[in-house]
């Protein structure tokens, strides 16, 4: 069910005003449509309104070109103009023995054996060739993370004049698109819950560049100036760690910082990093993001509890934990790992990181049918889905994407396999789409 044109203008309209902020800021403002400059895509909510990817693939079908990747990371491919953003953590030097986590309740956890290079890369997308390589430090990292993540899952984004890259523990950088290094910021240490390692990824609004800082010692959310790198305020966050990305929202004209985690789902004033409100619900270990839409902030978990919410910004102020702002709960089929897709008037949720598909009206929160199995994906799914051209596109970490119609019955139009793991989302832009495997990145294009 493909959008008619005067909902792409309204997107259009929504996209400028409300992920990027000022007209001024943008190279061109309906430029950004094409592109995927940002974890989540040009509308923050996972859907590509102008593009056209494949249907179909294969290892030797619709493939433009397959390459090779430096080390492993799950932090997602943005793409800008002609070139694809990547970073990577990757083993230098010869083996150690091995470092053991030991944080309390660790668990799952892969031993630290080498020094790592934490490299940021930008590739050409007509072939896939590397245009720039540079390592932003090399160091024994303190922590080795899950057994299924990696040391660089925090994804780039990109103003179409500058790139930010954040690996955490090992920095904040900033370069134009040329790979020149305008600044860097180091923030510290981060200690996750478990050891279990980190991923939110930085947002950008306007001048300002977004970073959440939620572990298990001190939590802050920071705000800095895009262009020099300086601290605009800091809000301590009474939070664990969470791994959610921070998402901005237009309210009244103003925009809203929305965290979502652990103890609560709060609102900030991107301006001064005042709190405005907060709302209680969710579970332990926040990994998906919010999503936002019809008025409502979108936020859920799923990790020892089930739980989403439908938050109603208007009027909130305060604790709205018991408030009529809070629209709607869930305490079934929630994510855990994959951020919500809101494409339309469609909210599509993965239960927590199996191939189980719902779609809800985002409104209500009532389903639209019955829960989908989704027949062709085998392990669990880390990445988020997305959607471009009536589609929706679902990846798990076998290797397998599930195609689906988007409209009320969503019938499978397509399952395509490919040879590697896939944690990270796809981006899509043009007629193309990106995937990051552990082993390949892969532009799927028509032959």
């Amino acid at each position: 069910m493909s959008k008619p044109l005067h909902t792409c203008v309204i997107l259009a309209s929504f996209f400028v005003f409300t992920v990027w902020g000022r007209a001024a800021d943008l190279p061109a403002n309906t430029e950004v449509l094409r592109y995927w400059p940002q974890w989540r895509g040009p509308l923050a909510n996972g859907v590509a309104p102008q593009a056209n990817p494949p249907v179909a693939w294969s290892e030797k079908k619709n493939i433009r070109w397959k390459i090779p990747l430096p080390g492993k990371a799950h932090s997602s491919p943005i793409v800008f103009r002609d070139r694809v953003f990547l970073l990577a953590a990757v083993a230098v030097g010869p083996a150690q023995m091995p470092v053991y986590d030991t944080a309390p309740g660790v668990h799952d956890s892969a031993p630290v054996t080498h020094r790592h290079q934490f490299i940021v890369f930008a590739l050409s997308r007509r072939d896939g060739r590397t245009l720039w390589r540079k390592s932003t430090r090399e160091e024994f990292p303190h922590e080795g993370g899950h057994v299924t993540g990696s040391l660089a899952s925090n994804s780039p984004t990109t103003d179409g004049e500058r790139l930010y890259a954040f690996f955490g523990s090992r920095g904040l950088y900033c370069f134009n698109l040329d790979g020149e290094l305008k600044w860097q910021k180091d923030l510290g240490r981060m200690h996750t819950l478990h050891a279990h390692g980190e991923g939110s990824s930085p947002v950008l609004h306007g001048d300002t560049l977004l970073v959440c800082w939620d572990h298990e010692k001190d939590s802050f959310l920071y705000a800095f100036d895009k262009h020099t790198g300086q601290e605009r305020w800091k809000v301590a966050r009474d939070e664990k760690t969470s791994w959610s990305t921070p998402l901005v929202v237009e309210h009244e004209g103003k925009p809203q910082v929305v965290v979502s985690a652990t103890k609560r789902v709060r609102g900030y004033d991107l301006a001064t990093g005042v709190q405005i409100w907060e709302c209680a619900g969710l579970s332990d270990n926040v990994v998906s993001s919010p999503v936002w839409g019809f008025g409502l902030v979108i936020a859920g978990s799923s990790y020892d509890r089930q739980a989403m919410l439908g938050i109603r910004i208007e009027g909130a102020n305060g604790d709205i934990t018991s408030t009529d702002r809070v629209a709607w709960k869930l305490t079934r089929l929630t994510p855990y790992v994959p951020t919500p897709l809101l494409y339309g008037d469609t909210l599509y949720v993965i239960r927590h990181i199996q191939n189980v598909l719902s779609r809800l009206d985002p409104v209500t929160g009532k389903p639209r049918g019955e829960p989908l199995r989704l027949d062709g994906i085998r392990d669990f799914i880390f990445s988020s889905p997305v959607g471009a051209a009536g589609r929706i596109y679902i990846t798990g970490r076998d290797g397998a994407t599930v195609v689906l119609r988007h409209d009320r019955m969503n019938p499978t139009l397509a399952v395509n396999q490919l040879d590697d793991v896939f944690s990270a989302s796809p981006a899509l832009v043009d007629k193309e789409l990106y995937l990051r495997g552990e082993r390949f990145l892969y532009c799927i294009a028509e032959d």
